[in-house]
Parts: C-alpha cells; sequence; structure tokens
C-alpha cells in the first residue's frame, strides 16, 4: 500500500473477550472524583482490561515508579498469555455511540511523528492545539519508554468540510468486517468498530492528502492527547528506532454534528475564595485589554460573577494567564462540566470555580495557524463520558 499522508494502517491489538471490561475512559478524566474510579476497579476486577496497562492522572504521585513497572509487568503478561487478537495492516473504521445519543465516527489508525510539532510555531502536518508543559512529558515518556505496547486516547481533528472520508467509510463498512460491538462503562454510551479493507484504506488517504493539500499542509489538530503524543516524539527522538516513529490515534472530522468544544473549568485550592476573585479581577484591571470576558465563581456556601478586561481574546486565556503566576503557592485541577466544578469548588472552605465561555470549535484551524498554540486546556471535546475509551492498540517492542 503506497502511504500518501502521515496516517497510514497499522498492525492492531484488540481484546480477545470480555471488551466491556477491558476498555477504559482516558486516564486525565474524573481526576478529582475517586469514586468513578473505584468503580471502574470493581467493574474490571478480575478481567483483562485496559485498567491495569493505564495511570490514571488521579493516581499521579511525586515517584510513579512502583505503578509504572506494575503497568509494564502487566502488558508483558498479556502479551505472553495471549489476550489480543492482532489485526494486521488495517485502519479500524469506529461508530461510537455518545452518552447524547449522538454517532461521532472515527478512523484509527497511526501517525509519522516526524510530522508532529508540538512547540510554538511549528509548521509540522500535525500541530499541537495548546501550550505544552513540558514537566507533564516525563512521567508519560516513562510509561512508554519500556512499555511493549500503546494504548491510546489521543484524538486527532481534521478539517473535512464535506465529510467525505466518514461518508465514504460508513458507505462501504459491511457486517463481515465487524471487529466489536459493546456497551461501554459507566453511562458512556456503545461502539463498534470495522476493520478497513486496502482498497478502502487506499481511497481514505487520497482524499486525506486532498485535505492536507487544501489546507496548506496541516492536516491534524491534536484534539486530546497532546502530552501523550509529544512524550511519544520525546522517545524518538531519543532513541531513532522506527519502531518509535509512529503513534495509534484515532482521527475525526472536526464538522462532525458529534464533536463540541465544552470548555475546560478551573477549580483552584489552597485559597481564600473571596481572595482570589478580588485578586484576579484587579490582576486583569492593572493589565488592561479590548476583550470583555465574563466568570461565574462558585465556592462553598455562595458564588459571584465578575467581568474582566484583557488583551486575549478567550477568557480561559485570560485566566490561565493570571493563574500562573499563582501556581507557587496553589494547585489547579482541570474540571470537565458546570455541575462537576460546582460540587468540587463547593466541597472545600479553601476552593474556588472558574467558569466561563469557551471557544468555538470552527476558529480552532485559524488559531492553530495564527497562534500557534492554545492556553493548556483551552477546550474538551464534548462531555467527561464520551472522552475515547482504550480499547485498540499496537505492539511497539
Amino acid at each position: 500500500m503506497k502511504n500518501k499522508t502521515c496516517f497510514t494502517a497499522a498492525d492492531i491489538l484488540l481484546p480477545k473477550e470480555n471488551p466491556e471490561r477491558f476498555a477504559v475512559i482516558a486516564c486525565d478524566q474524573f481526576t478529582s472524583e475517586p469514586e468513578y474510579w473505584d468503580r471502574v476497579k470493581n467493574f474490571t476486577d478480575g478481567y483483562p482490561t485496559a485498567y491495569q496497562l493505564i495511570l490514571p492522572e488521579i493516581y499521579l504521585s511525586d515517584d510513579n515508579t512502583a505503578y509504572i513497572d506494575h503497568i509494564n509487568l502487566n502488558m508483558k503478561e498479556y502479551l505472553k498469555n495471549g489476550v489480543f487478537r492482532e489485526i494486521q495492516d488495517s485502519f479500524v473504521y469506529v461508530e461510537r455511540v455518545q452518552s447524547d445519543g449522538v454517532i461521532r465516527q472515527g478512523l484509527v489508525g497511526k501517525v509519522d511523528l516526524k510530522d508532529f510539532t508540538y512547540t510554538a510555531g511549528g509548521n509540522g502536518k500535525i500541530r499541537s492545539t495548546e501550550k505544552t508543559v513540558l514537566e507533564r512529558i516525563p512521567p508519560r515518556a516513562a510509561i512508554r519508554e519500556n512499555a511493549p505496547l500503546e494504548l491510546p486516547h489521543a484524538m486527532l481533528l481534521f478539517d473535512d468540510g464535506e465529510n467525505k472520508v466518514m461518508s465514504y467509510l460508513q458507505g462501504v463498512k459491511s457486517e463481515e468486517a465487524k471487529l466489536y460491538d459493546f456497551t461501554l462503562f459507566g453511562g458512556s454510551g456503545s461502539i463498534s468498530g470495522y476493520r478497513v479493507n486496502d482498497e478502502s484504506a487506499e481511497r481514505v488517504e487520497s482524499l486525506l492528502s486532498y485535505i492536507e493539500n487544501e489546507n496548506n499542509g496541516l492536516l491534524f489538530c491534536v484534539g486530546d492527547g497532546n502530552h501523550s503524543l509529544a512524550a511519544a516524539k520525546s522517545i524518538y527522538e531519543k532513541t531513532g528506532r522506527e519502531i518509535d516513529r509512529y503513534a495509534l490515534v484515532e482521527i475525526v472530522n472536526i464538522n462532525s454534528p458529534a464533536i463540541d468544544f465544552e470548555p475546560i473549568y478551573r477549580v483552584v485550592f489552597g485559597v481564600n475564595p473571596k481572595s482570589v476573585i478580588d485578586e484576579f479581577t484587579l490582576y486583569c484591571s492593572e493589565k488592561g485589554g479590548k476583550y470583555k470576558h465574563s466568570f461565574r465563581c462558585v465556592f462553598k456556601g455562595g458564588e459571584r460573577e465578575i467581568e474582566v478586561s484583557s488583551d486575549f481574546s478567550l477568557p480561559v486565556a485570560a485566566l490561565q494567564d493570571f493563574l500562573d503566576t499563582k501556581k507557587a503557592e496553589t494547585k489547579t485541577d482541570y474540571i470537565h462540566g458546570i455541575d462537576s466544578t460546582c460540587k468540587i469548588a463547593c466541597a472545600s472552605d479553601s476552593a474556588v470555580g472558574f467558569i466561563f465561555e469557551g471557544m468555538k470549535k470552527e476558529e480552532l484551524f485559524s488559531a492553530v495557524i495564527k497562534d500557534g498554540s492554545l492556553p493548556r486546556k483551552t477546550f474538551s471535546l464534548g462531555h467527561a463520558l464520551d472522552k475515547r475509551f482504550y480499547l485498540e492498540g499496537r505492539k511497539i517492542k
């Protein structure tokens, strides 16, 4: 098969049995809700599961060595014991029924990390959408460096205004090519996947090549998993090995009705809520700017509406600029959903949540081309329950 783009078919691993127990939501979800991960642990107990192959961020610590060693050991055992079947040299066409009933179409394959740029101003075919926090790369690189397989939660967005790629795949899918079909844990909907034959893969690569040319060489913006891809690239830059050159991802059309950009709100811990709101207001007042932003600030015992001015066009950028000045003395968590933000912020006397309007998805590609990257955790692809689950894997050793 002739490669036309930076996104190609891969040798994909899938669990042979009980995929509903194997599949687990992305590691960066529910980071302040341990009860969710307790339910995952109970649901998967006794089964081969991705829960035993990932490090949920809620469990991150200063020294994750023992946890990572445990993950790598489990990966080796799963490979040795035949937990997976391998679908060779193929894409997997995915139809995810989200928690709201809307179908999100995707395609799983591998990307060439040579074409991935995660630094501001880069001009790769694949570009980061958020400012990469360099200190977040080593923990992820430590997980990947000695791991014999990868399980991705990365989702890349491409701009296909006429939806040619996914419409084509939907039209050629067949029951004979179905690889899995099951309900996801915890109210996250359901998912089905289909093997893509060589002829269809050639057509997909041609369509993506056309989209790349139409978009001046930019094919993908990273929607989820930026730091995981950055970690993978750091490993490749370190080893130079061909097998480290690629990373498994799912690609999704940004124009899909299933793709909504949800704001990622902030909850700040270790503060006097009213005092830090006043500090934020004063900080913005002293700096000034032409853009007006409104925030709903929630805390135990009350809430407050404020309006500030900033030179940043996005409210999240104005807020993050301020929070970066406080990071030495506070802790900030990044929360999906208004209800969760209110619940977490109001559970402590020393916490405050900031709720604000998010960016529009049609602004993404132009913003990345113009500005290089957005502030960390600017947007989320939909609700937490609709995040990508770990399911497909690939050998990397």
